[in-house]
């Protein structure tokens, strides 16, 4: 029970952290520090693939009439403006996706420390504070809609996200804060970071699996199940709360946790000597 208990705070860390502006990957390495579960290494390794992947099938699930090309309630233009979607997806996925596949070695052996993810909770927390502190009283967005977003913001919201693959940074906070940089409307960043997440977590995590393979024990397949379920119920949960919360309001409370986090992680990680 007590590791079924630990899967499902994993899954609903995963749900909430994922879609948050505060780091799921650095979220789940501390966490695990502190509730590390009784799996193999391969297992481990396909338990945060699978709880990745249930965090993109509720984007998928929440969004799938907007992202379907073939919806017959759609007319000829509707349909052609989501082909455009996501053929502005894509071309966002390309920077990450390219210094991933050249990073990925480098990543792993030497980023994921805590050091790195305190680093990057405190960094990137001052930068949404004083980045929303500076755009307070600026001019209107230049893009309201997905329709007015254009092919070089898309690209260059892509080049946002390569940030995120430094542990601790948030994938989503990198590129909505830069959305809103490139003058792109608050909400309108944060449904195309949803959207962008899709090819760049779904095609990372397929690889992982086929490269990890399905030979487990029960036991370890229901952990992985029970994270699975906890991370899609939430994750759904927090991307309808983050939209909402996008358009009233800005990204200084998570600047203030990232900030107070980094602090209290340091001083549990020196005081136990680790």
């Amino acid at each position: 029970m007590l590791e079924i208990f630990k899967a499902l705070l994993l899954g609903i860390v995963q749900g909430i952290t994922e879609w948050l502006p505060i780091s799921s990957t650095g979220h789940l390495l501390l966490l695990d520090e502190l509730l590390s579960l009784s799996l193999g290494p391969k297992a481990k390794e396909l338990f945060m693939v699978i709880i990745q992947l249930a965090s993109i099938l509720a984007v998928i699930i929440l969004y799938f009439s907007l992202l379907n090309p073939f919806n017959p309630k759609k007319d000829k233009a509707e349909k052609s403006n989501t082909w455009i979607l996501w053929a502005k997806v894509m071309v966002a996925t390309i920077p990450a996706g390219i210094a991933g596949i050249l990073l990925n070695n480098l990543m792993d052996t030497y980023l994921y420390r805590w050091q790195v993810i305190v680093v990057a909770f405190a960094l990137y927390g001052v930068v949404y504070v004083v980045v929303e502190k500076k755009g307070r009283g600026a001019k209107a967005p230049r893009v309201t809609s997905l329709e007015a977003l254009s092919f070089k913001d898309a690209a260059a919201m892509g080049a946002f996200q390569m940030l995120a693959l430094v542990p601790g940074t948030s994938r989503s906070g990198s590129t909505i804060l830069g959305g809103i940089l490139l003058g792109i409307d608050r909400s309108i960043a944060a449904q195309f970071s949803f959207f962008m997440a899709i090819p760049v977590m779904a095609g990372a995590s397929l690889l992982k699996l086929l490269k990890l393979g399905f030979s487990y024990t029960k036991e370890e397949y229901l952990l992985i199940a029970v994270a699975f379920i906890a991370s899609f119920v939430v994750s759904l949960v927090c991307i309808k709360g983050l939209v909402a919360y996008v358009r009233k309001h800005d990204f200084s409370i998570f600047g203030v946790y990232r900030i107070a986090l980094s602090v209290v992680v340091t001083l549990y990680f020196l005081s136990t000597g680790r």
